[in-house]
């Protein structure tokens, strides 16, 4: 966690547990112990059900013992950045004043790494409040490239991954976000067009245009994120950081004939059976 009393400089802090830069000038504002209780059922309901929207999700709460009205629900799915799928689910409100990208996956057969890079923001449970995480997937092979961790929804703990995608795996010929504001955002954008990456976004309300990296926030929400509370930023980092690893490394997908996303991405040669 962030020391600001530590004779370390904030910034090499920062490096350190990589989070971003700009969560050090985060104020965060207090969250009760009860909307935190409650902000962790959401975020499993919403996993589970994600066409529900507040009114639903309120009744859903009450049969569960959390009694609130639907403005209440709804100011804390607005915190944790989450919609209905019918309408948009997405992290953060798409700046006007960005340039927004046409998609460009639509009928294109997807079949090699490197061929299309996509990203996405997640909201993160802990103990005692909350992280945002953002991950960077080879869209063919399922490969998480890169991936950051921060308290807050600027723009530069998703470049931060970016740049680092860049610098261990070249670059892709297309790059595929929502029109989430962190996405759109000048610096991001200036760093695809630098390497003459094609950029295509979701269109409005279509979640399935990214549904790959959709299925990365189950698996790992259900087989890590649950199964914890995270006390603190640095495990939170660790943990996810090694599942990450065995998703990666070790554990297979039917829709890679059962192979890991590694052996796909780095082109190994497939195991004969014994």
């Amino acid at each position: 966690m962030i020391d600001r009393d530590h004779a370390l400089p904030l910034t090499r802090q920062a490096e350190i547990l990589e989070l971003s830069r700009g969560s050090l000038y985060y104020v965060p504002v207090p969250v009760s112990k009860a909307d935190l209780s409650a902000m962790r059922l959401i975020d499993k309901l919403h996993t589970e059900y994600p066409f529900a929207g507040a009114r639903m999700l309120r009744d859903m709460l009450r049969d569960r013992g959390y009694p609130m009205g639907r403005r209440h629900v709804a100011r804390l799915m607005r915190l944790m950045g989450i919609e209905a799928l019918y309408r948009k689910k997405r992290l953060s409100q798409r700046n006007p004043e960005h340039q927004v990208f046409p998609y460009l996956l639509r009928n294109l057969k997807i079949d090699r790494p490197d061929q299309v890079w996509a990203a996405d923001i997640s909201y993160i449970p802990m103990r005692e409040g909350f992280l945002y995480l953002c991950a960077i997937l080879d869209w063919a092979t399922r490969k998480v490239l890169t991936w950051r961790l921060s308290n807050s929804l600027t723009s530069d703990f998703c470049i931060d991954a970016l740049e680092e995608a860049f610098a261990k795996f070249g670059r892709p010929g297309i790059f595929n976000t929502d029109q989430g504001c962190q996405f759109t955002d000048g610096d991001f954008i200036k760093a695809l067009k630098a390497r003459d990456v094609e950029i295509s976004m979701d269109g409005k309300g279509a979640w399935r245009d990214n549904v790959f990296v959709e299925r990365f926030w189950r698996t790992i929400k259900y087989e890590e994120v649950y199964l914890r509370a995270y006390e603190s930023v640095s495990e939170a980092k660790y943990f996810i950081g090694r599942y990450i690893d065995f998703y990666n490394q070790e554990r297979p997908h039917s829709s890679l004939d059962s192979r890991t996303p590694d052996a796909v991405y780095f082109k190994q040669p497939t195991k004969l059976a014994a």
